[in-house]
C-alpha cells in the first residue's frame, strides 16, 4: 500500500505535523480500512490463544465457566512466551496490582515492565516476518509465473496463502512430444502445430506456513525432475510418491494433488487424482463431470497404486482445479463456502476468460468471507478450450 511520503507532500505547521504523524503511523489507510484489520486481526489471535479452550469443562455456574476460560486464556498466552519473558511479565503484572505510594510508584515500573516484554517479542516478530518474506519471494519464484500461452486454450491461476508462506502449490509443465521436457510457465508459448502435452498440477500439503512451503518445495523439486524424462502419468506420480515418503514423517506430512495431461492436438486429458478435491469439468452444455479416479495421498504409502482417468475438453469445456481452502472458506458465522457457490459462478460466466472468471471467483469469496480469517490457503486453476 502507497504510504504518505509517496502519495500526500508532508505538510508543515502543528497541524500538518499531525497529519503526517498520522499517516505515517497508519500508512495512509482508511479508518474503514484499519477497523477491518483490527477485527481480523483480534479474531486472528483469539483462535490462535483459544486453541485448547474445548477442554474447559463447564463449571457450576457461568461465572465459574468465565474464570475458567480467563485462566485457560492466560496460561494459553504466558506458555508462548520464554521462561524468562514469563517472569517479566509477572513482576510487571504483580507491579501494576500492587498499590502505588510517594516513594515508589509501582504502577510506572509495572507498565515499564510490560513495555520490555513487549520491545523483546517486537523484536523476535520483526526477524521473524524478515525471514518470512525472504521464504515467500523463494516460494514465488517456484511458481509459475504469467500463464503459459497455449494455441485454442486459455489458462489462468492463483493462490491466496492463509499466512505469509503457502502449502497449497500449482504448476504448468510443457512436455512435447515422447520426450517431455520441464518449462518454466513463466514466458514459455506453445507453437500452434504443436503435437506436445501439457501438465496441470494443483496440491495441497498437509499443514500450514514453513513446515508446509518447504514440503511443497520438496515436491515440486522431485516433480520437475520427473517430467524431464518421457514416462507416463502413472509412473511420474509413483517416482513422486516414493520421494515424498522419504520425507513425510511416516505419513503425517502428506500432500493431496492433482494431475492432469493435457494432449494439445485432440484436447484428449489423462488424469489421475491422489486424494484430491474432484476437479470439475465443466460442458460446454453446462453438464459437469467429476475427476475422482486415481489413489489415496502422496506421502502416505510408497507402494500405493495410482489409476487414471480419462476425459476430453471440447470447445467452450472449462476445466476447474481447487484446493479446499476455496470451498471451505468460511464467513462470520463458521458456515463454508462450498462448491455449490463455486459451481454458480462457473455456470454464471460461462462465456467469460479464465482470467476474468478468476477474478470473479475470488471477489465473491471476499465478500462471503467478509473479515473472518481463514485457516487454509486458497488456490484455484482454470483452463478453457476455445
Amino acid at each position: 500500500m502507497t504510504t504518505l511520503p509517496q502519495a500526500i507532500p508532508p505538510r508543515s505547521g502543528p497541524k500538518g505535523h499531525l497529519r503526517n504523524f498520522w499517516m505515517r503511523v497508519s500508512d495512509g489507510m482508511a479508518v474503514s480500512q484499519l477497523w477491518s484489520q483490527a477485527v481480523r486481526d483480534a479474531r486472528s489471535s483469539y483462535r490462535f490463544y483459544s486453541a485448547g479452550l474445548e477442554d474447559v469443562q463447564p463449571g457450576r455456574s457461568r461465572w465459574r465457566r468465565w474464570w475458567q476460560i480467563a485462566k485457560a486464556l492466560f496460561w494459553a498466552i504466558l506458555e508462548k512466551l520464554t521462561p524468562a519473558r514469563r517472569i517479566l511479565l509477572l513482576l510487571g503484572l504483580v507491579l501494576l496490582i500492587a498499590p502505588a505510594n510517594e516513594k515508589f510508584d509501582s504502577h510506572i515500573w509495572g507498565g515499564l515492565v510490560i513495555l520490555i516484554v513487549l520491545l523483546l517479542e517486537l523484536a523476535d516478530r520483526v526477524i521473524m516476518k524478515r525471514d518470512l518474506e525472504i521464504a515467500k519471494d523463494i516460494q514465488a519464484w517456484l511458481l509459475p509465473g504469467a500463464p503459459l500461452q497455449i494455441p485454442g486454450y486459455k489458462l489462468a491461476y492463483a493462490t491466496r496463502p492463509a499466512n505469509t508462506v503457502a502449502g497449497d502449490y500449482y504448476d504448468v509443465i510443457l512436455r512435447p512430444g515422447n520426450a517431455s521436457q520441464g518449462s518454466s510457465g513463466a514466458s514459455s508459448n506453445v507453437s500452434s502445430g504443436s503435437d506436445g502435452r501439457v501438465l496441470f498440477v494443483v496440491a495441497d500439503v498437509a499443514g500450514k506456513s514453513i513446515p508446509a512451503a518447504m514440503l511443497m518445495a520438496t515436491f515440486q523439486a522431485s516433480l520437475r525432475t520427473l517430467s524431464t524424462s518421457g514416462i507416463a502419468l502413472t509412473d511420474l506420480v509413483t517416482g513422486a510418491n516414493r520421494y515424498a515418503c522419504s520425507n513425510s514423517q511416516g505419513g503425517v506430512r502428506f500432500t493431496t494433488a492433482f494431475f492432469a495431461e493435457l494432449d494439445l492436438a485432440t484436447g484428449e486429458i489423462v488424469y489421475l487424482n491422489a486424494g484430491h478435491n474432484a476437479p470439475i469439468l465443466r460442458k460446454k452444455t453446462g453438464v459437469a463431470e467429476r475427476l475422482d479416479t486415481g489413489g489415496i495421498p502422496i506421502g502416505i504409502f510408497a507402494e500405493s497404486t495410482y489409476q487414471v482417468g480419462k476425459t476430453r475438453l471440447e470447445s467452450g469445456d472449462w476445466l476447474v482445479i481447487f484446493t479446499d481452502g476455496v470451498v471451505e472458506a468460511v464467513d462470520q458465522k463458521d458456515e463454508e463456502y462450498g462448491e455449490t457457490a463455486l459451481m454458480r459462478i462457473v455456470n454464471r460466466e460461462p462465456e467469460s476468460s479464465p482470467a476474468e472468471l478468476l477474478r470473479s471467483l475470488f471477489g465473491d469469496l471476499d465478500r462471503y468471507v467478509g473479515n473472518t480469517p481463514q485457516q487454509d490457503d486458497i488456490t484455484c486453476l482454470l483452463l478453457k478450450r476455445t
